[in-house]
């Protein structure tokens, strides 16, 4: 074998190793985006699930048994939040879950934490908090992991109209 033919096998080598570098670390990513989406979707997951449970709720511990007209008879801004004795999982009313807390392991990703606030919102923008009682309440969900880039937060409003 002369030098003209050494250079040639050695450049099909190097040329070889390129495209096998350049395919695993393409199949690297590829598998990297997966666990990634399942992650993201697992967290999405988790915040609708304890949206969905918290629609079972009745709206404030003032409307238990009845409705009411009158907003200044439900719980207090300053006190929402599970009473006294109230424990999850037996939460009653929607602003039981204010300040609520847990951490949740899954198959492929463990470390969920995910945490809720309910605060009372202007019915005509329910993007502006009120310090006030109003039919409206907005719960919203983050669910942060290790595992994810962002924390991901689902909103709801809740209304007694």
């Amino acid at each position: 074998m002369n030098t003209g033919q050494s250079f040639l096998s050695i450049g099909a080598l190097l040329l070889f190793s390129l495209v096998s570098l350049n395919f695993n670390s393409s199949v690297l990513s590829s598998t990297t985006v997966d666990v990634e989406n399942k992650v993201y979707l697992t967290a999405f997951s988790l915040a609708d699930d304890l949206i969905e449970e918290i629609k079972q709720k009745a709206f404030d511990a003032a409307t238990l048994k009845f409705p009411t007209t009158d907003p200044s008879t439900l719980t207090d801004a300053d006190n929402l939040g599970p009473g006294w004795l109230e424990i999850y999982p037996d939460y009653n009313d929607i602003d039981d879950y204010n300040g609520f807390v847990d951490s949740v392991s899954a198959p492929h990703a463990e470390g969920y934490e995910i945490t809720c606030v309910v605060q009372y919102v202007d019915g005509d923008d329910p993007d502006e908090i009120v310090w006030t009682q109003t039919f409206y309440k907005r719960v919203t969900v983050t669910v942060d992991s290790p595992y994810l880039r962002h924390p991901i937060q689902l909103s709801h409003i809740f209304t007694l109209k």
